[in-house]
């Protein structure tokens, strides 16, 4: 198996930057497409950003696209998103993931294989 931890979530205010973590540990040598998802409250959740093993495709969701940046190092077995320019409806629960092949991000009903635990993000207008 294969375990996921997020980590670099906090408060903020509007036009401020964090970069969120993503370190796998366990069975780590499939080469797992890797994302993010966040939750905020009332909400459903929604597709944030999604890469490609070898980092040479990647996948925005319109509304973080230009502002925010995915990359991964798999030598570390770490993924990580920069967020610039945060915005107060960016406050959420982001949670990473990974599986088998980036399009499963953007597939309803796919279940991916591994979650994190969630970081927080709060961005105050």
């Amino acid at each position: 198996q294969v375990q996921l931890v997020e980590s670099g979530g906090g408060s903020v205010q509007a036009g401020d930057s964090l970069r969120l973590s993503c370190a796998a540990s366990g069975r780590t040598f499939t080469r797992y497409a890797m994302g993010w998802f966040r939750q905020a409250p009332g909400k459903e959740r929604e597709f944030v950003a999604a890469i490609t093993w070898s980092g040479d495709n990647t996948d925005y969701a319109d509304s973080v696209k230009g502002r925010f940046t995915i990359s991964r190092d798999n030598a570390k077995n770490t993924m990580y998103l920069q967020m610039n320019s945060l915005k107060h409806e960016d406050t959420a629960v982001y949670y990473c993931a990974a599986t088998k092949g980036i399009a499963g991000f953007r597939e309803a009903g796919y279940e991916l294989d591994y979650w994190g635990q969630g970081t927080q993000v709060t961005v105050s207008s």
